[in-house]
């Protein structure tokens, strides 16, 4: 869990636009618009698989529009494997699993904080190293 008083991993004073244009350039999208889909899509799909705290202090980081966004759906009763995760925001957005990697990838914003947070199973298909706890 994260205590409110944790300093936030995000720039600080970053901008919606500029959390965009970040990710348009680093996804390679084409138009602005492009990007925010993206942005969009890919914070509701974690933002349904997190609760309590650790969404409240994730949603504090984010510039408010994103903030909205990774906020504004009901969370999962019960949270989803990561390739199911895939699955359903692949069904969400209409795009095709290899596409909907893609997207999820570009949207590197606070990922490690949230990965940390979500099932077994995530990191890998955000493709980064799935870490684990020593005991």
């Amino acid at each position: 869990m994260f205590s409110l008083r944790e300093p936030a991993s995000a720039p600080t004073g970053m901008t919606f636009h500029q959390m965009l244009e970040k990710i348009r350039y680093e996804g390679a999208y084409p138009t602005r618009e492009r990007a925010e889909d993206v942005t969009r899509a890919v914070l509701a799909a974690l933002g349904r698989q997190l609760t309590g705290d650790e969404r409240v202090d994730l949603a504090a980081c984010l510039p408010t529009e994103a903030a909205t966004a990774f906020t504004d759906e009901i969370p999962a009763l019960k949270p989803l494997t990561g390739w199911a995760f895939f699955k359903d925001l692949s069904t969400r957005t209409g795009g095709t699993l290899a596409t909907t990697r893609w997207d999820a990838g570009a949207v590197p914003l606070l990922l490690d904080r949230v990965l940390a947070q979500l099932p077994s199973g995530y990191a890998l298909l955000f493709g980064r190293a799935e870490l684990t706890q020593s005991a």
